[in-house]
Parts: C-alpha cells; structure tokens; sequence
C-alpha cells in the first residue's frame, strides 16, 4: 500500500474544499438569469457539466489518496493449477497471430503441461487452423456466430476445463513471465474474480504519432491502465479490459459466462464478477504488449464502440440499483458512464467564451474580482493535484487536448445510445498493421474543429479590442479561456492532418550483445533498435561493409539467441559514433521466433512519462516546424567521412579531399582542371588510386572513384584507413579548419596500426 504524504494530503483537502467553495458559487451566484433565455439555458448547461465533471474528479481523488498494490503471493509451485489461453481472432492477419502465439508457448510455467493454448478463429479460416496445427496449439470455431466476441469466448469455455482462463486479443503479446506473476493471486484461499494488467503498445499511438511526440508523451491509455485502474483496487471496482487479463472460471461461470448483451462484454463481465462477490485486482507491471489502432477511422470506430457499450450496460444493468455492488462500486461505475459525455462537456466549454465575446451572450454572470477568489484557487489546486496524484503520466492540458480532438466523432454516438437508438453490432477494431490514410475522412473529421478555430480568432480578437478600447482588465478571462481552448483546437487540427507512415515494421530500442560477421572481420557491438525486418547497431568507428554484401548477425542476451544473415540497409554518423542499419535476408523459422522474443518479451520502449521539459510552445512549434519540413529518407549505405584534409600529391601538387566513403572520394584543387586519373598518399604503403567521375555543381569539388578499395580489404589495410579517417573527422570537427598533411610528415604504418586498436 501506498499511503500519500502529510503534505499531499493537506493539498487534496484544500483541493476538496475549494472546489466545494466553487460549486456553492456557481450554483447560486453565477446563473446570468434576467439576460434572456438562451443565456440562462448556456449557463445552467454548463454548470450541468462542470458539477458532472466535479463528480468524476472527486471519485478519482478518492481512489487515488491511498493506493493499493496487490502484493504477489509466493505459493507452492506445486499447487499451479491448469490454465486455458483464448486467443480471440476474427479478421486478423496470420503474421499478426503468429507472434501472438509465439509469446504465449513462451510463457514461464511450472508445468507448462498445464497450459493450454486455444486459438479461438469466429470465421473459420482454413489459414488459422494451419497456423494453429503448425505451432502445436487447439484450434477452435463454431457455426454459429452470434454475440461477437463474448459468444466466441463462451464458446471457448464449453470446449475447456481448466479453473483460470487468459483472455488475449489477436495482436497482444505476452511476456515470459505472464502467468507467474498472475496466477499466484488465485492460490490464496480468496475469492478472486480477475486480474487486469495493463493494456501496453509497442506501437505510437495515434497521439503520439501525429502530434510528433512518440518521445515525449506516454501511450493515451497508460494514464486508465496504470493509474485510473490501480486506483480502482480500493474499492473493488476495477474495469475488466477484455484482455491481458486472468479470469477464475467458476466466476464465469456464476456470472453466467461472458456477457452477450452488451458490444462491451469486458466491462459488462467484470460487473457481474464484482456484483457476485468477487475480488478483482488491477495491476500495473506491464506483462503484454499489443498494436494501437494505427489509422483514424479504426481509432474512432473503437471509441464509439467503448462509449456505446458502457452506456448500453450501464442501462442494462440499472447499476443505481443493482445488486451485490457497494455504493463506492456504483460511484466509480457510473463516473466510467459519465466520462463518455465528455465530448458534451468539452463542447459547452469551448462554446461558453466564444458566446460570450463572439454573439454577445453571457454565461457566467461574475466579477473580474469573484474570479480570482472563487475559480483561481480552485483552477490552481485541482491541476496541481491531478498532476500529483497522476504521478506524472497525465496532465489536464494533455485530457483537453484528447478529448478536444475526439468529441466531435463521440457526441453523436453518445447521444443516439443515450436516446435509445442502440449499436447491437460489434465492430471489430482493425489490428493488421497497416495505415488507412483516407484524406476525404480526415478533413470530414477536421471542419467541426476548422468552424471552432475560426470562432475562436474571432473571440480573441474582440477580447483584445475590448481590453483596450474600455481599459478594463474583465475580458481576460474570457481571452484566457479562448486561448486554451483554440490551442486545444490546434492540436486536434494537427492531429487530423495526419502524418506519413514509413516504417514497415515498429522499431524497439533495445541494447543486445550483436556480433556481425563480415568476409574480412568479426564486429562486436551492441544493438540501437529491433525489429522484425532488421536491426541497428552503434559503432565507434566507420567500417567497410558494401550494400550487396551479406553479413553473418547473430543477437544474444541472458534468455534468447537469434542467428540471420543481413545487409546494410543505411548508414548515417551520429555524433561521434556511426549507425548501421541491417535488413535481414534469410532468417529461419526458429531463429526468427527467438528474435520476436528478443523484441516483445520485454516493456515497450516508448515514454511512460511526460518529457519533463514539455510545453505549450513547444508542442505547436514542433508540430509547424516538422510539419513544414519535407520528409527525406536517406538512402545511403557507406560510411560518409567528412575530413576536410588537404593531401599533398605527388603529380597533382596540393588537393583537399573533403569527404570519403569507400568507393568514393570528393577533392577540391587548386587547378581548374584535374588529371582523369590521380593518387592520393595517406601513409606509408597506403594510397587510394582515384579515377575521375564528374563534378558537382552543388558542391566545391570533383568527385572520384576508388579503385582499389577492394586490394586495400584483402591487403588487411582497411583498420589502419578507417582509423586514420576516424581521427581526421573528429579533428575536422573539433577544429572547423582543414587538416594540413604532406609527403614529408606522412604519419607512419607503425602510428596508423596503433590508432586502428585504440
């Protein structure tokens, strides 16, 4: 348990009390009534949503003032009882399964006897019963298939035994350590229900990928997961998320299985489980990690989905009344129904200041002087609060931003399945991978936000006017109001810009012992990223590895070992220090299921953190700037070494060779011609022989072939090249000026041999 410090608590109960102070202000002092109707109907609305969003917040400060972290129980091994894994797939690609599948045969078990792997397919596809045959695990379907997912789980339990089910979704894949740090906590004699661990990406999210901050938010849900979920631990009102999740069988079973009459039987399921009893525990050490929607349309389709479902069970279930839930259940469950009107809230209050300084119509009725008594100490505690109870995953400017930019897309939903005009069907959130760049529907998406911003500069400009023109500081207010709210705007108009997909393949940082294998050397390394289709590594000093050579790669560290051959697919220096890109060209089946280990069984590498040095500035300016700027994808594949040293030649006189990359080598001369052929002396018994290839005209000099790189190879010379060139591009850079070397102070084979070991 995680108790809150003296002073957090003394800032929770000023927070609480302020904003009882606020509410009892707006309630009875703030309604603009004698200023018409409209006004008064804009006014009661938004005090409507802000006493909702009070509710909300109070539930979570409530949960989150004293943390409970389920302790993991050490029990007998013994005692680990059998475990049935549901693979739930309905159009997912097999690539996607497959790597899914992989992780759970790899999970850690006592007696992996015990664990069952069914991949469970509800559209009978001929390719999944292969791949399910092929990697030794149950295959199951049915011919009828009614109630979506829960009725494909359901019919999953009637074909199993074992008394724990694990719930996976098609692309989410398990950590090695999955069951044994789950199973436990249903060996103890207690009433457990389910254990929820969080839902991570290996993946940027849509957030994180358009707004060009993959490296400084967290995922959107890390914030639910790891911080909401654990709060619900206090009050037994933890959200079953469908996935990465442990479930008792005979609670199914009391619960009557998986819930059909809802298009979200996870939330719905783990009502029941709850209302009956059972403990349930959220954790939040990541132990899976899966794909985030990687287009708008699947990201949408998946909120409505979300926001529907809850209201239709909240409906459903009658939770005010229900049964077996205990008050604070019912609080938190209704706060998780709520918290899908967000998209009303969020539109009364980006429409409350443009009323006001656009159309003349007056919301809040209040003083410039009421304002900074009654909603500045408010204001300023609730942010200060959440920011520290969130432990920094989440602050109120990035939920604005989110909510900003999804309302207009949820609104509807939420209304329609409010007034009863349901969604039965359940839509299926698309897991393949691949992007769905649909311009007409992201501009669609886009005008609500365009309508605003304009409204918004409009509001602006009148506070401005009025500021000055009257002399008064009373429109400030409303200004700052219209200022964070078009920011918020900004974001969502950046958001569904979109930005350009060029990765095939996710790419995960990881630092794994790498040895290649080339004709001439033996390079250990270590890796900068992983992926499926290659790797990366960093290197203290250039080496000569040509583009149509492949190369010997193998990957080890303290559990898995992955041998392929490869290819150099980029080069590029980095610092001081040169990045080399392979791709891999031949790989086996069992080499390749060690390297989706390598990649997987581990925590994503995205932030889980907000960068500390965020801020609103930055945040539109990075998206102007990279925005503005064309992407370019460098297609180089040899070292490029910039040295800037001037030869002396001993036909040529003088020349300056600029940069060198093997094959290749750019000089300057003093001559305005140069011969067709010329030999540059780098030290003793080491000259590049250079043919002449054309002249750049966007550059200061000739560029020229090397002939004789490939004697220089097998004469075993290349150490003694890359060392030297190594350390005249660090002086080079070091100093801005070029390097001076001539016939009579050649630096001897002796020197060059040292510098190659250094």
């Amino acid at each position: 348990m995680n108790y809150l410090s003296t002073r957090n608590k003394i800032l929770v109960t000023a927070t609480v009390i302020m904003s009882c102070i606020y509410v009892i202000w707006r309630t009875f002092f703030t309604i603009p009534f004698g200023h018409g109707p409209l006004a008064v109907t804009a006014g009661l609305a938004l005090l409507i949503v802000e006493l909702i969003g009070m509710f909300e917040l109070a539930v979570h400060f409530y949960n989150m003032t004293r943390l409970e972290y389920p302790e993991l129980p050490v029990v007998d091994e013994s005692l680990y009882p059998d475990v049935d894994v549901f693979i739930a797939t309905y159009n997912e690609p097999t690539s996607l399964l497959f790597k899914t599948i992989n992780g759970c045969l790899n999970m850690d078990y006592p007696d992996r006897s015990k664990v069952h792997i069914h991949l469970c397919d509800d559209s009978n596809r001929p390719e999944m019963r292969k791949l399910a045959d092929h990697l030794g695990i149950n295959y199951l379907t049915r011919t009828e298939h009614k109630h979506a997912k829960a009725g494909n789980l359901n019919n999953a339990m009637k074909h199993t035994s074992s008394p724990l089910i694990v719930t996976f979704d098609a692309d989410m894949i398990p950590k090695h350590d999955f069951l044994t740090s789950c199973v436990p906590y249903f060996l103890t004699g207690e009433k457990i229900g389910f254990v929820q661990t969080p839902q991570s990406f290996y993946n940027p999210d849509q957030f994180q990928y358009n707004l060009y901050s993959e490296n400084r938010i967290p995922n959107e849900q890390d914030y639910f997961y790891r911080d909401v979920q654990v709060g619900r631990n206090k009050s037994n009102s933890v959200i079953y998320g469908g996935t990465n999740t442990v479930l008792s069988r005979q609670a199914l079973e009391d619960v009557g299985g998986f819930y059909t009459g809802s298009i979200t039987e996870d939330f719905a399921t783990g009502i029941e489980m709850q209302s009956k009893g059972y403990r349930c525990f959220a954790t939040n050490k990541v132990l899976a990690s899966g794909l985030a929607p990687g287009d708008l349309k699947s990201l949408i389709k998946q909120r409505q989905r979300w926001a529907r479902g809850c209201i239709q069970t909240g409906k459903k279930m009658n939770l005010l009344f229900k049964r077996g839930l205990s008050f604070a259940q019912k609080l938190n469950y209704i706060s998780s129904i709520t918290y899908w009107y967000s998209g009303l809230k969020r539109l009364l209050y980006i429409m409350s200041p443009i009323l006001f300084a656009v159309f003349g119509i007056l919301v809040v009725k209040c003083t410039i002087l009421e304002i900074l008594v009654f909603w500045l100490p408010m204001y300023l505690l609730t942010n200060t609060c959440l920011r520290m109870l969130s432990g920094n995953i989440r602050t109120t400017k990035w939920t604005n931003v989110y909510e900003t930019i999804l309302f207009p897309s949820l609104l509807p939903a939420v209304i329609l399945e409010t007034l009863g005009i349901t969604m039965n069907k359940f839509v299926v959130t698309r897991k393949d991978g691949a992007q769905n760049d649909d311009r007409n529907y992201q501009i669609k998406q886009m005008i609500p936000h365009l309508i605003l911003a304009v409204l918004s500069i409009i509001g602006i400009v009148n506070c401005i006017h009025w500021t000055f023109n009257q002399g008064t500081i009373g429109f400030l207010v409303v200004l700052y109001w219209l200022l964070i709210n078009f920011y918020n705007i900004m974001m969502s108009i950046f958001f569904l810009a979109g930005r350009k997909v060029f990765r095939n393949h996710e790419r995960t940082l990881a630092s794994v012992d790498c040895t290649i294998t080339t004709e001439g050397e033996t390079i250990s390394c270590l890796t900068h990223d992983l992926s499926e289709g290659g790797i990366s590594v960093m290197l203290e000093t250039p080496k000569y590895i040509p583009s149509d050579m492949e190369v010997g790669i193998k990957l080890v560290n303290d559990r898995y070992a992955s041998e392929f051959t490869g290819r150099v697919a980029h080069v590029a220096s980095i610092g001081d220090r040169w990045k080399y890109a392979f791709i891999i060209k031949e790989i086996t089946e069992e080499q390749q299921r060690q390297l989706l280990h390598m990649i997987y069984d581990r925590e994503p590498t995205l932030p889980q953190k907000l960068d500390k040095d965020i801020s609103t500035f930055e945040d539109i300016r990075l998206n102007f700037v990279r925005r503005g700027q064309s992407e370019f994808m460098s297609n180089r594949k040899l070292a490029r070494i910039a040295v800037n040293r001037t030869v002396d030649t001993p036909t040529h006189g003088a020349v300056t060779l600029l940069d060198f990359n093997y094959e290749y080598v750019l000089l300057e001369t003093s001559r305005q011609e140069l011969s067709y052929e010329i030999d540059l002396p780098i030290g003793d018994d080491l000259t590049l022989e250079c043919v002449w290839v054309q002249s750049l005209r966007n550059k200061r000099g000739n560029l020229y072939r090397v002939t004789n790189i490939q004697d220089i190879a097998r004469n075993q010379q290349m150490h003694t090249l890359e060392a030297l060139f190594t350390q005249w591009n660090r002086e080079q850079r070091q100093t801005g000026r070029p390097n001076v070397i001539t016939k009579d102070k050649n630096v001897s084979n002796d020197e060059l041999n040292e510098m190659a070991y250094l």
